[in-house]
């Protein structure tokens, strides 16, 4: 009889909608869980992925390490949306973002304290662990 594998379904704790239960980086949720937000860095050539990567497509090695995301990023663009796809349709208006940490680029949404009058193109942002009222994870840019 084969044994059974066991499933490691953290990354089901991530976001408003999880697409996937079983990623190669399900650690990611361990460090949102402790409240830092990580990406992962190449060993073997140095590139630095956000979100993170098990598998560098530069040199196509499998030897990463985890970093923490710390400091602040400047906001390259954003975009308030109306209209949200399946699953983020209760949550409009909202801004989605990008910000610019000078190795890594992350993609994400503006937290819902941040007033949107104040939301400005090179703006400092920092990116935080948020916690959904239905317990999932997820990360959000606020003011730096």
């Amino acid at each position: 009889m084969a044994e059974k594998k066991e499933s490691d379904e953290r990354f089901k704790k991530f976001g408003t909608v999880s697409f996937t239960s079983l990623t190669k980086t399900n650690d990611f949720i361990d460090y949102l869980e402790k409240g830092t937000i990580a990406g992962t860095r190449c060993k073997d050539c140095g590139r630095v992925f956000f979100p993170p990567r098990a598998d560098c497509f530069q040199c196509l090695a499998s030897h990463m390490e985890w970093f923490e995301v710390t400091g602040s990023g400047k906001l390259v663009s954003f975009s308030k949306l109306e209209y949200g796809p399946a699953g983020f349709q209760d949550d409009v208006p909202y801004s989605i973002a990008l910000l610019d940490y000078g190795t890594f680029k992350i993609f994400g949404r503006i937290g819902k304290d941040v007033p949107a009058a104040e939301i400005s193109v090179g703006m400092p942002m920092k990116t935080i662990v948020n916690r959904l009222p239905s317990g999932q994870l997820n990360y959000v840019f606020v003011k730096a």
